[in-house]
């Protein structure tokens, strides 16, 4: 959600531009300011960046943004294994050489879990055997499992949209191989080609990234005494969920893109807190950080009144009506900016209310004010801590 001034805004970032009411008022009342949620020397990423916001220090807790994702699909690992993202990408056509080939949608259009998986599976015929195996995930995020492998260095597909792909593929012979055949299989395939005289992006290649070695995370209830729950679209998500001994709340509908549902999301929160008997849920919605992936001022706009309107409005009311006393922490995890269509480390803005305190500000929630209120938590895993505080 957070970004930079853009110039179409006069200014303005997304989040300062978009007509948010309910931030608006909750700001009104609530504390703001800065935190810092990648740590230096860490590549901006969701995995580094909600782990911290989750309160888990990714310098101690992070071993790659796969295994992670493979917790949530079910994935069994041994500790020598390496868990690696297996996107579906759009790559250019034409008579060229894989390596001279452009990458130019990291998520094939947002492709249904359901035609992936049958993309996957015509991969998995053809490239499956006892040291590489591919596991379905969600829309375009899945999961190869390569047992004894190494964890080797590997370009996220959403940082090189538009460039030539040679100077950035894997480095590992087999893994590079793989890659390229995983064209020659998909992008003739049946229902790319059905997708093509749509208009849809084809999902013809595979990417690999994010490898990474089995995770161990504490246990969430251990280390804050608090019973939590996560409601995401994303595997990512629920596999830090996982991990972190959270249970994971399924929402119909929801399904990580710009029209997810959001109101779902909002009554599974109220339901969780007020009759399921938890103490904490977090709720992830991708579709912001989605939109500036695809550089769309306009829909990353949407997405964030999308979140004020259908989730804030919604869930405060509930917890409001309800009589409980509550508090709501307001924050990204990274920025995704409009201009770089890609992840940043810069310090993101937070806004915490807490509906037991009587407090009346001037100030709205954006990366601007929060930025000038002087409020600055490094490291932002410590943020967690003033929303849980007794």
């Amino acid at each position: 959600m957070a970004d930079e001034p853009i110039a179409q805004l006069g200014g303005k970032t997304p989040l300062e531009y978009a007509d948010t009411p309910n931030m608006d008022r909750l700001a009104a009342k609530s504390e703001i300011g800065m935190a810092k949620t990648i740590p230096d020397g860490m590549k901006p990423g969701s995995d580094t960046a909600n782990l911290a916001v989750l309160g888990y220090d990714p310098k101690k807790y992070y071993t790659g943004r796969s295994p992670l994702e493979a917790l949530s699909i079910g994935v069994p690992m041994e500790d020598t294994d390496i868990a690696l993202r297996c996107n579906i990408v759009t790559l250019s056509e034409g008579d060229v050489p894989y390596e001279q080939r452009e990458i130019l949608d990291h998520s094939s259009g947002e492709i249904s879990t359901e035609d992936a998986a049958v993309l996957i599976e015509a991969v998995r015929k053809e490239l499956q055997n006892d040291i590489y195996k591919f596991w379905v995930g969600t829309s375009y995020r899945h999961c190869t499992i390569w047992k004894g492998g190494e964890t080797v260095e590997l370009v996220p597909p959403h940082d090189i949209l538009g460039k030539t792909i040679g100077e950035y593929l894997p480095e590992d012979e087999k893994l590079r191989d793989m890659m390229r055949k995983s064209f020659d299989i998909l992008n003739h395939h049946p229902l790319n080609e059905a997708r093509a005289q749509k208009g849809l992006n084809k999902a013809n290649s595979l990417w690999f990234w994010g490898a990474g070695t089995r995770p161990s995370l504490d246990a969430f209830e251990k280390k804050f005494h608090k019973k939590g729950a996560m409601i995401s679209a994303v595997d990512l998500l629920k596999g830090i969920a996982v991990g972190a001994g959270m249970a994971n709340i399924q929402v119909e509908g929801a399904d990580g893109t710009l029209n997810t549902n959001y109101e779902g999301k909002a009554d599974a929160a109220a339901k969780a807190l007020l009759e399921d008997g938890f103490d904490f849920v977090y709720i992830h919605v991708e579709a912001p950080d989605e939109m500036g992936h695809q550089g769309s001022v306009e829909r990353k706009i949407q997405a964030i009144e999308s979140i004020d309107a259908k989730i804030l409005s919604r869930l405060t009311e509930k917890l409001d009506n309800s009589g409980e006393d509550y508090r709501i922490l307001v924050l990204p995890d990274h920025p995704t900016p409009i201009r770089t269509r890609t992840h940043s480390g810069e310090p993101v803005p937070y806004m915490l209310y807490d509906s037991t305190k009587e407090q009346s500000h001037t100030w709205h929630y954006n990366e601007k004010e929060a930025g000038a209120s002087g409020r600055f938590t490094d490291p932002g895993y410590e943020l967690i801590r003033s929303l849980l505080a007794d």
